[in-house]
């Protein structure tokens, strides 16, 4: 189960005019960042050395100027798995998630984790189909992660249903 390459952090934008970066950091510290060894891009094709100046500001290695700094904005940084500690008992890197089956508490079947993503709001699960489900990755809704047994339990939540609200339609015309 999981991957070889962790992400841990992601690139935004320039700050200021010397080739600074704003940082996401994906880790428990968000300090150590640039502790844990080369960083890589996604395809791993490109090593990006990181010096953390402050909280979600840091240098990158060659970037001198805003416009160097503008063309790594959205940048997704990866390190190699076995550059970080090991997880505690009963804890797990997210990357762990993936390829692990996920069923209901009565067994239902609802596919295999394809991915874990955040855009901000919290992590979710994307559950391979049909149908294709995504999931917030919280307690009340996977209650039980045994990466040991690669399984998941689910507790699916209610729908959202976002009823037109009247003039929408005359809005789309």
């Amino acid at each position: 189960m999981g991957a070889n390459r962790i992400l841990v952090g992601e690139i935004g934008r320039p700050h200021g005019v010397r080739g600074l970066v704003k940082l996401r950091s994906f880790t428990a510290d968000p300090a150590a960042l640039g502790t844990y060894g080369p960083l890589t891009d996604e395809a791993g094709t490109r090593r990006i050395a990181l010096i953390i100046l402050a909280e979600g500001l840091g240098r990158i290695e060659g970037c001198a100027d805003r416009d160097a700094a503008q063309r790594l904005t959205g940048t997704k940084l990866y390190v190699d798995r076995d550059r970080l500690p090991p997880p505690e008992e009963d804890e797990f890197y997210l990357a762990d998630l993936v390829g692990l089956s996920a069923a209901t508490d009565t067994g239902q079947g609802l596919g295999v984790v394809r991915e874990v993503a955040d855009h901000g709001a919290g992590p979710f699960l994307v559950l391979s189909g049909p149908p294709e489900r995504l999931l917030p990755f919280t307690r009340a809704v996977v209650p039980v992660v045994d990466i040991a047994g690669g399984r998941l339990v689910v507790v699916l939540p209610d729908e959202v249903v976002v009823q037109p609200r009247p003039g929408d339609a005359e809005d789309a015309a």
